[in-house]
């Protein structure tokens, strides 16, 4: 479909297809056979101001728009959804500041995010809050010109590569959900490091960790908006990402249509190409027609948002619901498609199948979606 880019959004679409042809699908496979970080890549991005993308103008970007962020993302995703969250993580990570943060913070931390010269996180998830996200226990105490942080996150995207993380504390646990902040903490301080590097089923290019704090001092201007606002601002944080994690959904899962249209028109069987029978012709069309209702939804959401829309907490997690739905409907399509040869490592499409899982867990599994949706509905009657 057409979907009506201007010419710097059609430009941002073929540096970021570009940058993932050229540099990443040459190295997708050996970034998941050894789980390491793609520092090179990340490199290239930064070259190609990918990442002043998250970041608008004022702070030395170049938008900052959800739309055009959603472009990059499927675009690096369709290639590798694992490779892709150096740069979505980063953007999950600034959100907090670009949404409550002083003109100081932003003005401080958002330039060498643009430059790609550092790299950013979002804690929130700990062992005993996931999905409850009211019920974290790392804590903030207030200590003069500081705060002390203690506690644990868990699965941290970006975990131990990024330099800035905005980090979600309790100041008052007395108070539940409502005594949580956000703290801004940079990697290097005191009382701060990382636990191991978790050995994952997908996404394996991108880092993922533990974050320790041990009576980490942090200056208290680091505290973004006010105490007790923290929970709000993970929420807002979500609203506006969710589209980013549906974009990931419809690139892996565009990317892995693509190879099983490829091999069915090169496999025959039968003295014909597999692609002349009906059951695989049903299964592309299928395929082609649930990326294209998901990339749909995830667009309509982003220029919805963009446009300074009050309310979307429901279709950001439509977004998030369906398209890493449909990823993992297609990606596993493709597999069969591709039969014995879809389960070899040799072909992209079981790695493929691997990243779309994370889709439906991470910012909220797609059960806690549903509820969100059903809670914003169940409003309107």
């Amino acid at each position: 479909m057409d979907y009506f880019l201007t010419d710097e959004q059609l430009e941002i679409k073929e540096i970021a297809r570009k940058v993932a042809e050229e540099k990443i699908k040459p190295v997708r496979a050996k970034y998941d056979e050894e789980n390491a970080f793609p520092w090179e890549i990340v490199e290239v991005m930064a070259q190609t101001d990918l990442f002043a993308v998250l970041i608008p103008e004022e702070y030395d970007g170049i938008s900052g728009k959800i739309v055009d962020l959603a472009i990059v993302t499927e675009e690096l995703s369709r290639v590798c959804g694992g490779i892709a969250l150096a740069f979505g993580a980063t953007g999950l990570g600034l959100y907090p500041i670009l949404i409550s943060g002083s003109e100081e913070q932003k003005k401080k931390y958002l330039p060498p995010i643009a430059a790609g010269e550092k790299l950013a996180a979002f804690a929130l998830t700990e062992p005993n809050a996931g999905s409850d996200a009211g019920g974290i226990e790392t804590t903030a105490v207030k200590d003069g010109d500081y705060y002390i942080i203690n506690g644990t996150k868990q699965w941290i995207t970006n975990g131990g590569e990024a330099d800035i993380y905005t980090v979600f504390v309790q100041t008052d646990k007395s108070k539940g959900a409502r005594g949580a902040s956000c703290i801004i903490v940079e990697k290097g301080t005191e009382g701060f490091s990382f636990g191991k590097k978790e050995d994952k089923m997908g996404i394996r290019g991108s880092a993922t960790r533990e974050l320790i704090f041990d009576n980490c001092r942090v200056p208290k201007e680091n505290l973004i908006g006010k105490e007790g606002t923290g929970f709000m601002i993970a929420m807002k944080t979500f609203d506006k990402s969710r589209p980013m994690v549906g974009s990931q959904a419809v690139g892996i899962a565009q990317g892995a249509y693509e190879e099983a249209a490829k091999y069915a028109k090169e496999r025959y069987q039968f003295g014909k190409p597999i692609s002349s029978f009906q059951a695989v012709q049903f299964m592309l069309a299928d395929m082609a027609t649930q990326i294209e209702a998901a990339r749909s939804l995830v667009m309509s959401t982003a220029r919805m948002i963009d446009a300074g829309a009050k309310k979307y907490s429901k279709e950001s997690a439509m977004c998030k619901v369906f398209a890493s739905d449909v990823a993992m409907k297609v990606t596993t399509d493709a597999v069969q498609i591709l039969g014995g040869y879809g389960y070899m490592k040799e072909y992209p499409v079981e790695k493929m199948m691997r990243d779309a899982k994370i889709t439906q867990i991470y910012e909220g599994t797609n059960q806690i979606q549903r509820s969100i949706i059903a809670a914003n509905l169940l409003k309107e009657f």
